[in-house]
C-alpha cells in the first residue's frame, strides 16, 4: 500500500529469493512491515534491518481477535494485518535487541546440554541399578565410576555403557565452558551482578532474568511480570462465580524452570520463605508450592532491577518503600 497515492498491489512472494529480490528493489525508499510473531523469519528481520526498513512485529494471539471471519487464509491475514496498520490498530509488541537474542542462544545451548547430560546420566544409573550398585550421586566419583565400568555385560550393553560414558565426557568440559562464559557476560551486565546479591540465585538466573525481561520499565507492577512469565494462574470467572486454574505458562519456559530451580535454593537460605513454603506446601502441595515461591522470587528480583537496589537494600525498604499510603517501608498488605 503507498499510503502517499492510495495504490494497493497484492502479490504472493515466495520465500526466500522472491521476496528478498521484492524487498531489495524497495531499498532507499521509506517502508513500514508488519508481521505476526512467529518462528522461522530471522533472516526476515535481519534482511529489513540492513535496508533500513521500520518493521512492526504484532500479537499473534492479539491479532487473532480482531479476525471477524472464521476463515483463515494467507491473503485474509495479510489484508488484515495492513488494515490494522492503515488504522493504527496494530498489536506492536516489544522485540529484544540482536545482542539480546544472541545472549539468549548461549542460555539455550547450555540449558539443552545439561538435559542432554541428564538424560545420559540417568541411563548409566539405570545400568548401575541393574546390576545392583545403588550409589546416588557417588556413582560420578572416582570409586563410583570404576565400580560402573568394572561389571561384565553383555556386549551390545557394553557398547551401550561405553558410548554413555564417552558423550559424559565430552559434555562434561563444554558446560563448564559455557558456565564460564554465562559468568562473564553477568559480570558485564550491573542490573544482573545486583540481582546475584539475592539468596539462591547465581549467575544463570540472574542473566536470563536480566534478558528475558528485557526493560524493566516495561512492567508497572510484580503481577504483571508474573503474567508476562505464565506464572498465574487460567481463570474463567463470571460474576460471582471465580474459577481458577493451573498457570498459564505463557511465557519463556527456560526461565520459569530457572525459577523454580533458585526458588527451592532461596527456600533452604531464609526463614521466612521457609515457614511460606511448608506453610502452602501443607495446603496445596509442593508442586504448587514451588510454583507460588517461583512467582514471589520473580516479583522480588524485578523490584531490586526496577529500583536499582542489592538484596540488603530490599530487605531494609521493601518493594513499596515510596508509594503513597506507605511510610518508613513499610510493606502495603494490599499487594
Amino acid at each position: 500500500m503507498d499510503t502517499d497515492t492510495g495504490e494497493f498491489q497484492e502479490r504472493r512472494l515466495a520465500h526466500r529469493e522472491e521476496a528478498e529480490n521484492f524487498y531489495r528493489a524497495l531499498a532507499g525508499e521509506k517502508v513500514r512491515v508488519g508481521m505476526e510473531a512467529s518462528g522461522h523469519a530471522r533472516w526476515l528481520e535481519r534482511l529489513l534491518s540492513e535496508l533500513q526498513f521500520e518493521l512492526w512485529i504484532g500479537d499473534a494471539a492479539e491479532i487473532r481477535t480482531k479476525r471477524v471471519r472464521k476463515q483463515k487464509t494467507d491473503r485474509q491475514d495479510a489484508r488484515l494485518i495492513l488494515q490494522l496498520l492503515l488504522e493504527d490498530r496494530f498489536p506492536q509488541i516489544w522485540v529484544p535487541s540482536w545482542e539480546n537474542r544472541d545472549l539468549r542462544q548461549l542460555l539455550w545451548h547450555r540449558h539443552r546440554m545439561v538435559q542432554a547430560r541428564t538424560r545420559i546420566m540417568n541411563q548409566l544409573q539405570a545400568v548401575a541399578l541393574n546390576e545392583g550398585l545403588r550409589s546416588k550421586k557417588r556413582l560420578w566419583r572416582e570409586r563410583g565410576r570404576e565400580q560402573l565400568e568394572s561389571f561384565r555385560l553383555a556386549p551390545w550393553a557394553s557398547r551401550r555403557r561405553r558410548d554413555l560414558l564417552e558423550l559424559l565426557d565430552r559434555l562434561n568440559p563444554t558446560i563448564a565452558e559455557l558456565t564460564q562464559a554465562i559468568e562473564q557476560e553477568t559480570e558485564k551486565c550491573p542490573p544482573a551482578q545486583r540481582l546475584r546479591t539475592h539468596p539462591g540465585v547465581g549467575a544463570l538466573t540472574a542473566l536470563a532474568f536480566v534478558l528475558i525481561i528485557g526493560e524493566a520499565d516495561r512492567f508497572h507492577c510484580g503481577k504483571q511480570v508474573a503474567s508476562y512469565l505464565g506464572l498465574v494462574p487460567l481463570e474463567d470467572s463470571s460474576g460471582n462465580r471465580r474459577r481458577l486454574g493451573h498457570i498459564t505458562k505463557q511465557g519463556s519456559s527456560i526461565l520459569r524452570f530457572l525459577l523454580v530451580e533458585a526458588a527451592q535454593v532461596t527456600v533452604r537460605s531464609i526463614p521466612e520463605w521457609r515457614s511460606k513454603y511448608f506453610h502452602l506446601a501443607m495446603r496445596r502441595g509442593r508442586k504448587i508450592a514451588k510454583v507460588a515461591m517461583a512467582r514471589k522470587l520473580a516479583v522480588c528480583l524485578y523490584w531490586m532491577w526496577r529500583k536499582g537496589w542489592n538484596y540488603e537494600q530490599l530487605t531494609k525498604f521493601g518493594s513499596h518503600a515510596g508509594q503513597p499510603g506507605n511510610r518508613h517501608g513499610v510493606q502495603s498488605n494490599t499487594e
